[in-house]
Formats: structure tokens, sequence, C-alpha cells
């Protein structure tokens, strides 16, 4: 592997909220596709009741209109060099995409980064979306057909490493950040399946 520069100083701070469906029956993964049978995020120790409540909080505080300010506030207290949105859910609406974009404009110097199934909305809002933010479009989704596969940076998954190799795909399934473009330029990332 070579060597992409991460430090063990490196501060990741993740904020997820509810995987693909919130408790009063909202779809906080919308475009998910044959993920949401697979995804981890709604197995393990996600299923643990106290997990549960605080994806499900995290939810809520979403739908909130001081969320940006919450966000801001726990963000200037974690001190992170990286944000990863979406540990568990996604990008539900555009006027959820927009608060992040808020927030992320307030904190240039921190670096944002989501893999997401809600490509159109990424795309449609490209202009909006600051430098300091990283997506990667996870290509089991029901928007896959929309990713440019030789520029759009990707997230396939892999039965196996050795498979994610021969197809040339940067293993993230090793680092998080090796995803990120800021450790990474190749546009192909792979994970292996849980």
């Amino acid at each position: 592997m070579k060597n992409t520069g991460i430090k063990f100083s490196t501060r990741v701070m993740n904020f997820g909220i509810v995987a693909y469906k919130s408790s009063t029956g909202r779809i906080t993964c919308p475009f998910a596709g044959s993920c949401a049978d697979i995804c981890y995020a709604r197995k393990g120790t996600y299923r643990f009741k106290n997990s549960r409540n605080a994806y499900e909080d995290r939810y809520q505080a979403t739908l909130s209109d001081d969320f940006v300010d919450l966000m801001s506030a726990n963000i200037m207290i974690e001190n992170p060099t990286y944000v990863r949105i979406h540990d568990s859910g996604d990008f539900y609406s555009k006027k959820y995409l927009y608060k992040w974009i808020e927030i992320m404009n307030r904190f240039p110097n921190v670096r944002f980064y989501a893999y997401t199934n809600s490509v159109a909305l990424i795309k449609e809002s490209i202009d909006d979306l600051p430098d300091n933010f990283d997506y990667i479009f996870s290509t089991n989704g029901k928007q896959s057909h929309l990713i440019d596969f030789n520029s759009d940076r990707h997230a396939i998954i892999f039965a196996t490493s050795n498979d994610m190799e021969k197809s040339k795909y940067v293993n993230a399934s090793e680092h998080d950040l090796y995803a990120t473009r800021w450790h990474n330029n190749d546009i192909r990332v792979g994970l292996i399946k849980h």
C-alpha cells in the first residue's frame, strides 16, 4: 500500500442518522437499491436499542430549523480534521443537503465527505458544493445509472479483496479516509461486503 499521508493525529467525526427508515416511517435513504438489503447499518450494534435511539434522535434533529447551529456547535467542540456525513443514512432531501452545505461553508478548514445514493441531488447542486466536501457515489442504488464511471468518484462493494485488486479499485475497507480525494486521486473506491 502506498503512503497516503494519513496521520494518526487525524480526527474524524462521524454523523449518522437512522438507516433507511425512521421510526415514523419516513425514508432516510430514498434512493437505496439493493444496498438496503445488505446495509451494515441495519445489523449488529446498530440494532441495539441505545444505538437505534441515538440515530433516530439525530435524524429528528436534522428536521429542525436549528440543525445547522446544533451541528456547528458540535463541530466546534470536537474540532475534527474530517467529518464523515452518514456512516448511516443519506441526503434524503434538497433542504437537508443544503443544511450541510451551510455547515461546510462555516468550517472551510474541515474536510467533509459522504458516500451517497442521492446522485441526481448532488449533481443538480454541484455548483453550490464547497471545495471542502468530497462525495462518493454508491453504485448499488436506484440512481446508479446517473453515475459516470469514467469521471465520477464512486464506490463498488466487492466480495473479496482479491476481486477488488483485480478490478483496480482502491481498498477503502482498510481505512475509510482512503476513499477521499484528499488521500487518493483515484475515482474508483472499493469496499469489502460486510
